[in-house]
């Protein structure tokens, strides 16, 4: 750590050079949002181009990359919509955790404030917590009891490592066109081995780029890779077998295949408890409006279900561009809509026995909230009940209060983990934290 710039950040990285840093990445990101709308119609690559051939200048030099931002965001009015997005507090101040409205019986505490752009978790057999993030770590956090013990970061310089996997030992880790591993890291905490790459043969296109990962009943790898835009058929990959799909490989990255189509961007997953079939989220589109489409919650029946994605949204929205000839109802109904701009991301089925016995094998979703709409929605965590075959399907709000009621937020809730003694965990990238919930009969 010593000679790293941000290593004097503290307490959830809120010093101003980190609220900086988390500034720069974001508007990056944003870049090539704005980018592609302004590049014509809906970005696509001529026939013969590589998959990782830069769209629209996004990967241009500093400078000129630079005033183009500053023409763009003029242009269409978006400066004040990403002040307010971004915009992080740059003092150091404890998440006001009294906020949280949670149902009778729930209690919520800070298990740490110190994990700067938090994203998927996932837990060892030994009880350390792996976190990974957008700004380029990789967090350990040594548990006791349900109580941090230590925190230490075990990877750093990364591509946006937002997902995590644990197996065999070995913690695999997202990082945009690569996954790596650290091997035997329960042992290495504090002298962290150098990853060794499984794979660096993914997409390196940044937007929708970061991946949430996960190990499956079936010992693979699901390594999803969102769509290169706001909504798009790239040309260079029409039967999108590259761009938003869900692909799994084996564990030392052989045999990567897509198991499912049409899907935008997931950035949750999780299998169900009793038929071990894929569950996950998906986010909607932007720029239909405030109401749709719908992000969704989709069930994988069968390798190979289309979802689709360019061609329908939310379930029952033809795109306006794409849609035509491709009605919806030739894909796959989600199980729930949840919601237009609610942002789902992280999800798990809970499993466990703390909570009362209702919300066993039930579903809670992370809800990052929205950011191009005129009132915000999301910003909360919610719970969807339903039968193991996707019928009856039925959502509630579990814990909200990082929205303020001025419409400013203080967290993120990006995804959310149950521990084995039966409390959830929930990470909140914007401020850092990763808070525990409990329950006690009231």
């Amino acid at each position: 750590m010593q000679g790293d710039r941000t290593s004097a950040v503290r307490h959830g990285g809120r010093t101003r050079l980190a609220a900086a840093q988390r500034l720069l990445a974001r508007a990056r990101a944003s870049f090539g949002t704005i980018c592609r709308r302004r590049c014509g119609r809906f970005f696509a690559r001529p026939a013969d181009a590589s998959l990782h051939q830069p769209a629209c200048g996004v990967h241009a030099s500093p400078a000129a990359g630079a005033r183009g931002v500053g023409r763009i965001v003029r242009d269409i009015g978006a400066a004040l919509a990403l002040a307010g997005l971004f915009a992080a507090p740059l003092a150091h101040a404890a998440p006001p955790i009294d906020r949280i409205k949670l149902p009778p019986g729930f209690h919520i505490e800070v298990l740490s404030d110190d994990v700067s752009a938090a994203r998927e978790m996932t837990l060892s057999p030994k009880g350390i917590l792996y976190v990974g993030s957008m700004e380029g770590r990789v967090y350990a956090l040594e548990l006791r009891d349900g109580k941090l013990v230590k925190r230490h970061v075990v990877a750093s310089g990364l591509n946006m490592p937002v997902g995590v996997a644990w197996r065999d030992g070995a913690l695999y880790v997202s990082a945009v066109s690569s996954i790596v591993r650290l091997d035997a890291i329960d042992s290495h905490l504090d002298d962290p081995p150098k990853p060794a790459v499984v794979t660096d043969q993914l997409p390196d296109e940044r937007h929708h780029g970061w991946k949430f990962i996960a190990f499956g009943p079936d010992g693979k790898l699901y390594v999803p890779q969102g769509a290169p835009c706001n909504v798009c058929l790239p040309a260079s990959d029409p039967q999108r077998s590259h761009f938003a799909m869900i692909g799994r490989m084996d564990p030392d990255g052989s045999h990567y295949e897509t198991i499912a189509r049409g899907v935008r961007n997931t950035v949750g997953f999780a299998w169900h408890p009793q038929t071990h079939e894929l569950w996950f989220t998906d986010n909607g589109r932007d720029m239909l409006g405030d109401d749709i489409p719908d992000d969704k919650l989709n069930r994988l029946a069968r390798v190979g279900e289309d979802f689709g994605f360019p061609y329908c949204h939310g379930g029952n929205v033809s795109d306006p561009e794409f849609g035509r000839d491709h009605p919806c109802s030739g894909f796959t109904p989600p199980v729930e809509k949840l919601g237009a701009h609610v942002a789902s991301l992280g999800m798990r089925f809970y499993t466990g026995t703390m909570f009362p016995a209702a919300y066993r094998n039930s579903l809670f979703i992370a809800e990052h909230g929205s950011w191009n709409r005129s009132r915000k929605v999301g910003y909360r965590v919610v719970r969807v009940t339903a039968d193991a075959n996707g019928a009856n399907a039925h959502q509630e709000v579990f814990a909200q209060g990082w929205l303020n009621p001025d419409e400013t937020q203080w967290g993120r809730p990006a995804d959310v983990l149950p521990l084995p003694d039966g409390s959830l965990l929930i990470s909140d990238d914007y401020a850092g934290a990763i808070y525990r919930v409990t329950y006690a009969q009231p």
